[in-house]
């Protein structure tokens, strides 16, 4: 598979010519989501999805299909039948070719006084996991993982720890939109020295690498 980054959280994987994007944001390039056969979507923060855009895509290409947790799926009524698809922890799917398991529920606690919201997360071909917003392990051991540098959310020893936990052997920078390339720099970095095991690379907008 390749994979694309795009603006703060989207991505676009690409397999034998399909083509699937998941988390496109309001701080992400319209672009990404050109030519897409599916699109999976973690949760309903202005981040990760836009609803006005997606709708775009979806009226302009009538073989566009979404999965995401039904939080979203209520925001996207109207588009068509069997065209939003509703999922939930341990659900599995096949989109844009790819093997799909769900994983997670929750997103991140944000502060005691603010009520929480559901996160879900996509494990693809067994390889690959985006876990979205929250410090998801999923059951199974994974390889890839599409690792947060940077959120209001989240501190630095979460996130080193949580690279730990998965136990993955490689990671791609996401959720970075907020940080200044001081910033970006100063977190890859601290990869090599807390996280040994992990070969972590920082990808540019619209740098692509194979997995």
């Amino acid at each position: 598979m390749r994979l694309t980054k795009f603006g703060h959280a989207a991505v676009r994987v690409e397999k034998d010519g399909q083509t699937l994007v998941i988390d496109p944001g309001t701080l992400s390039e319209p672009e990404a989501l050109d030519g897409a056969d599916a699109v999976l979507v973690t949760h309903d923060h202005f981040d990760h999805f836009d609803e006005e855009r997606l709708r775009a895509a979806a009226g302009a290409n009538p073989g566009l299909s979404i999965w995401t947790h039904p939080d979203v799926a209520r925001q996207l009524e109207g588009l068509g039948a069997g065209r939003v698809h509703p999922v939930t922890h341990g659900d599995t799917f096949t989109a844009a070719g790819f093997d799909v398991q769900v994983h997670g529920e929750w997103h991140a606690p944000i502060h005691p006084d603010l009520p929480p919201s559901h996160n879900v997360g996509f494990v693809l071909d067994g390889e690959l996991f985006y876990p979205g917003d929250a410090f998801t392990v999923p059951e199974q051991k994974i390889g890839t993982l599409l690792l947060l540098s940077h959120a209001p959310w989240a501190n630095s020893t979460q996130i080193f720890d949580y690279a730990r936990a998965t136990g993955a052997t490689r990671a791609f920078n996401t959720h970075d939109g907020l940080l200044n390339d001081a910033g970006l720099s100063l977190v890859g970095g601290l990869f090599d020295t807390l996280v040994p095991g992990l070969a972590y690379t920082k990808l540019a907008i619209g740098e692509s690498a194979e997995i």
